[in-house]
């Protein structure tokens, strides 16, 4: 399988930053948010106000550390053996040869999406996007953010090939969750992403976890009204 590092885009695309949330982009003239907010939103949505709508920060957590240096390693050992491309071109040579790249940005203005996959294998029968993550739990928002991956993907490309989403166990080969991306599966990611615009618009209430495990462990607990 080629190894392509992606370089470059085709498509340029009028970008602002918002007026008041951190983070959130205007894109084509509506709001996108980065795809990895949806692990943060299953996990607790009153997570999301705290710290866009109301700039708290917080220290990365040792897990957290971890996680970006394991990352940042794999990352320049993949760019030592690949090859430039650009996304597009990456994309239509996958059709007869396939190949893999990391860190593969993907956008969907329509939908308000954008972010950075892990790793993505283009055969000529199908793509599989791949999301690394600690532990071996395939978690809603865990799934939820590779979904919504899949989507942008599909919405970039036009792709008709059977996309696939999954989920592995960091720093191993270890995929111990992966899933067709379905129209119904397609459904249920696109009905989230318009809950998680509703929030940042206003017309939806952010919802705290009532999980206190999850309240107990959050970094944010000592500036929410709602921790337990």
């Amino acid at each position: 399988m080629q190894q392509k590092n992606i370089i470059g885009y085709e498509k340029e695309y009028e970008i602002k930053e918002h007026p008041s949330i951190k983070g959130l982009q205007i894109i084509e003239g509506k709001s996108n948010f980065p795809i990895s907010w949806l692990n943060k939103q299953g996990y607790c949505e009153y997570q999301l106000y705290l710290e866009y709508m109301e700039g708290i920060k917080t220290p990365p957590t040792p897990e957290m550390t971890h996680g970006s240096q394991i990352h940042k390693e794999l990352e320049d050992i993949f760019k030592q053996d690949s090859t430039p491309s650009t996304f597009e071109d990456a994309v239509e040579a996958s059709k007869s040869e396939a190949s893999m790249s990391r860190e593969c940005f993907v956008i969907a203005p329509e939908y308000g999406i954008r972010g950075f996959i892990d790793e993505i294998w283009m055969t000529p029968d199908e793509i599989v996007i791949i999301d690394d993550k600690p532990g071996r739990t395939p978690y809603q928002s865990t799934m939820n953010q590779v979904r919504a991956y899949c989507l942008a993907y599909k919405d970039m490309t036009g792709d008709d090939r059977k996309i696939k989403g999954a989920l592995r166990e960091r720093g191993t080969s270890n995929l111990f969750w992966i899933e067709i991306f379905t129209p119904e599966v397609e459904n249920e990611i696109k009905f989230t992403i318009d809950r998680m615009h509703g929030l940042f618009d206003g017309t939806k209430p952010f919802i705290p976890t009532k999980n206190p495990n999850k309240c107990r462990s959050c970094s944010f607990k000592n500036d929410c009204e709602h921790a337990k």
